[in-house]
């Protein structure tokens, strides 16, 4: 871009990069965060109410959702409504100039503005134009996609839960961050692609997808074993021990995965003949008696707390660690030298954000901008759309 009203360069491996976000609520934006921190010029296309999260309250900061916060930073926004020709017209020139089209709206929900992949493509051939959607273009295409939804009926709430008790959502939406990585994951594929061959695609991500492939080894269970898996609480259908265990003060996550593991826990337990025992000697041994097993494990447990158990184990090689909240697992990170938590912005605007999770030896992430206001950008960016002359991106 040469002129002085485009979105500026950032650094990072994606610089120059420039993604039209047309997407709202969390697998969208959480994909496009990812992008702007690597260095792409992300602009934030809303409608005239703004994304549905900046409502989402409480928590807030200052009077900001923090759920808005958490997914929205170095953006520029613009508010269009794209049932106005003047507005739509705007969209259009951004998607003619994007590197990148992000949308999670109803599939073919954009067609009738000419938003659609195969009217931006015809206008822009590089592009990568990214839709999210919750099952697909086909036949789930009517059916709305939320993440609660498709914890239920992809059959991760059958699995989360105690055996005996209803079934549970994760704590998090789960399936919006996974099919915003994937969507991640596939815009940079196809930005890979473009760049050999020149030629753009559509790259389509669906929540229900990501989920069944999320589900890993429960689904290899069904799919390759003709086994339905049920709900165990907090154990694991093929490994023990890997689960809560009770200890002096509180529980502790102890996940011995393989024989060598279980070997040291039973010599720090002080039960050395335990990984001895035939009953116990091999992984499909342990799992088959977790019922034999766990009493003992626990017997030892409660003879120190959680924390020094903790340290314990970890020396020796054993994986494990303490339940904690949300900010004990802040505290962790900070302990561990991760860093966890950036400051995005300047001055009143400055919003503590939590650190992308990649790092890059030559091209680090980058905190530029802080969560937009509600057409912040609008001037600027309407101002370079609607110039005569394009300029080169």
């Amino acid at each position: 871009m040469t002129d002085d009203t485009a979105p500026e360069r950032g650094g990072g491996p994606l610089s120059g990069v420039l993604v039209a976000d047309f997407s709202r609520v969390l697998a969208g934006p959480y994909a496009t965060m990812l992008l702007a921190d690597m260095g792409a010029e992300v602009v934030k296309v809303e409608g005239p109410k703004g994304d549905d999260t900046r409502t989402w309250m409480p928590p807030v900061r200052g009077d900001v959702s923090t759920y808005y916060l958490g997914v929205n930073r170095g953006k520029r926004s613009i508010a269009l409504d794209l049932r106005d020709s003047g507005d739509a017209r705007v969209a259009r020139e951004l998607a003619r100039r994007a590197d990148v089209l992000v949308e999670n709206f109803k599939p073919g929900g954009l067609a009738k503005y000419g938003l659609d992949y195969g009217s931006v493509s015809a206008a822009n051939p590089g592009v990568v134009y990214a839709s999210i959607s919750g099952f697909g273009s086909g036949a789930g295409r009517d059916v709305p996609g939320y993440d609660l939804m498709v914890q239920a009926m992809s059959g991760l709430m059958s699995l989360t839960g105690d055996p005996g008790g209803p079934p549970y959502r994760a704590g998090i939406s789960v399936f919006d961050v996974m099919a915003g990585n994937h969507a991640a994951i596939g815009i940079l594929a196809a930005l890979r692609h473009r760049d050999a061959t020149g030629q753009g695609q559509h790259v389509e991500v669906n929540l229900l997808s990501s989920a069944l492939t999320g589900l890993v080894n429960h689904s290899s269970a069904y799919v390759a074993g003709g086994v339905v898996p049920y709900r165990m609480g907090n154990a694991h259908p093929s490994v023990f021990p890997y689960e809560p265990l009770p200890t002096a003060d509180n529980d502790l996550i102890v996940a011995a995965g393989n024989d060598g593991q279980f070997r040291k826990l039973c010599e720090v337990l002080g039960i050395p003949e335990v990984a001895g025992d035939p009953r116990f000697a091999r992984m499909a041994d342990r799992t088959a008696r977790r019922e034999e097993l766990r009493p003992i494990l626990v017997e030892r447990l409660a003879t120190r707390g959680a924390l020094e158990w903790f340290e314990l184990l970890v020396a020796a090689g054993v994986p494990c660690g303490p339940i904690n909240t949300i900010d004990g697992g802040f505290a962790m990170a900070e302990r561990f030298g991760l860093d966890p938590i950036v400051e995005v912005g300047e001055g009143d605007r400055a919003v503590p954000t939590t650190r992308h999770p990649i790092r890059f030896s030559a091209t680090p992430a980058s905190y530029r901008l802080p969560p937009p206001e509600l057409d912040e950008h609008g001037d600027e960016l309407r101002k370079w759309l609607t110039q005569e002359e394009d300029d080169d991106v």
